[in-house]
């Protein structure tokens, strides 16, 4: 939860260098949590409303595209990467390949190594 909480109050950093373990601990959370958005509007509002998972889903827009570049960037490569989404199937695949890939070992010209920093 403390990586979840880490990324939101970095709301907007889009320089600097996430680790997997923060990227993908992110992802979890972002998971249950739309999904318990997704059972209160069902259960407030009954199918086919979306309001609380629609509003979530815009609160974390931006958290998520910050924490997809620091990956990214801790990986030695540009945030522009993330735009690789757009080539059908492919792109999502060497997306997710270079979320699961280590980090750089040492600073990058992204910034100093976080595992080095463990700040959290």
């Amino acid at each position: 939860m403390e990586y979840f909480l880490h990324v939101l109050r970095n709301y907007a950093v889009f320089n600097g260098r996430a680790r997997r373990k923060e990227y993908w601990m992110f992802v979890l959370f972002n998971i249950l949590f739309s999904m318990a958005a997704g059972i209160a509007d069902y259960s407030l509002f009954g199918s086919g409303s979306g309001a609380i998972s629609g509003l979530y889903s815009l609160a974390v827009l931006i958290p998520s595209l910050a924490v997809g570049v620091r990956r990214l960037h801790d990986v030695g490569k540009s945030g522009w990467f993330t735009l690789i989404l757009f080539v059908p199937l492919v792109g999502a695949i060497w997306l997710l390949v270079l979320y699961c890939t280590e980090g750089t070992d040492g600073s990058n010209e992204y910034g100093p190594n976080p595992k080095a920093e463990l700040a959290y």
